[in-house]
């Protein structure tokens, strides 16, 4: 019988170690690329039987290319880069991984937005020149009896609020799927949007990136926030429009803000430079790489879980974490 193909369509691991370890006992060999496009990805795609992707987008155009492909298996939680639809119409199962950097996310955007509002930035550049001056990072204020609202409130949601409490933060949620039941345990209060642009004096979001979330903070919201506001997104850049954040920033409408990711999304280009987007000319914004899921811990539990899902469905066991429609779920001993 023929080995099987598994296709990685790009990675930043450095090797593929871990991948290898858990697919080639079961018969399936691992082939590497760093594909950033549809075009780079198509003809390795046409014979494999799994693909797993990192940052590369998985579209309808080279999943109508496949001919024997079983599983998308993805190496993160969100599946924005995967054409769900078109995979559940081919018949291929798309799978994430779930819950291995939730304790990574909230500890990243807690930092954010403390470094952000006691100016750990402003003041670290300062006293590097030789300037020894509280004055440097003004204006800093006290965070207890704020207001911080959070936007999405699953399991890291729930995470980040877990640890802002112990600052004396009120605690506002804008989530409209979550339930009461789950606010009530954690002791937040569901708002509107309307509502949590009013009242935030830090705004936490947490959003996945579907078409209703796009530009979920424009210049509309932006201009009903209060000045002074601090924004942290540790979610996907494109939830937030740079141009009007950059805009709220020199207004001061914006006091700060602290993203894991700018709305270009630079892991997903070939090529990106910082001069193309505004807000990296800022001393008020702090922005990490697409960072926020990370530690040693993380990175591992993630290779490993996306690895045994394509393990499981190329050896016709069900996948732990599917994505898409369960009756493909019945057809796995049919196509493996």
């Amino acid at each position: 019988m023929p080995r099987l193909t598994a296709v990685i369509t790009d990675y930043d691991y450095g090797n593929l170690d871990i991948e290898r370890s858990i697919l080639e006992p079961q018969g399936i060999d691992v082939i590497g690329l760093q594909a950033k496009s549809e075009d780079e990805l198509i003809d390795a795609a046409r014979t494999c039987d799994a693909i797993m992707n990192q940052y590369a987008r998985v579209g309808a155009r080279t999943i109508a290319a496949m001919s024997r492909c079983k599983v998308i298996a993805r190496y993160g939680v969100g599946v924005d880069i995967v054409d769900v639809e078109a995979a559940t119409g081919a018949g291929v199962l798309v799978t994430n991984v779930r819950d291995y950097c939730t304790e990574e996310v909230a500890d990243h955007a807690v930092a954010l937005w403390l470094a952000c509002a006691r100016r750990l930035v402003e003041y670290d550049r300062a006293t590097h020149q030789g300037i020894w001056r509280w004055q440097s990072g003004q204006p800093v204020y006290r965070l207890r009896g704020r207001t911080l609202g959070i936007v999405s409130f699953g399991k890291i949601g729930q995470a980040i609020a877990e640890r802002a409490r112990a600052f004396g933060v009120e605690i506002v949620v804008h989530d409209p799927y979550v339930g009461d039941d789950v606010l009530a345990a954690h002791g937040v209060a569901r708002v509107g949007k309307d509502e949590l642009l009013a009242r935030a004096d830090i705004l936490m979001m947490q959003v996945p990136m579907t078409p209703e979330t796009h530009h979920f903070l424009g210049e509309a919201e932006f201009a009903a926030m209060k000045s002074g506001t601090i924004v942290i997104n540790t979610g996907r850049g494109p939830t937030i429009d740079n141009k009007a954040l950059y805009q709220a920033l020199l207004s001061g409408k914006v006091l700060a803000a602290g993203l894991d990711d700018p709305e270009e999304e630079p892991a997903k280009r070939a090529a990106w430079n910082p001069a193309d987007n505004p807000l990296f000319s800022l001393p008020n914004v702090l922005v990490t790489p697409h960072s926020a899921y990370y530690s040693e811990e993380s990175i591992r539990s993630a290779r490993e879980i996306a690895a045994s899902e394509v393990a499981r469905v190329l050896t016709g066991i069900h996948p732990l974490n599917p994505v898409n429609s369960v009756d493909l779920l019945g057809q796995l001993k049919k196509i493996a």
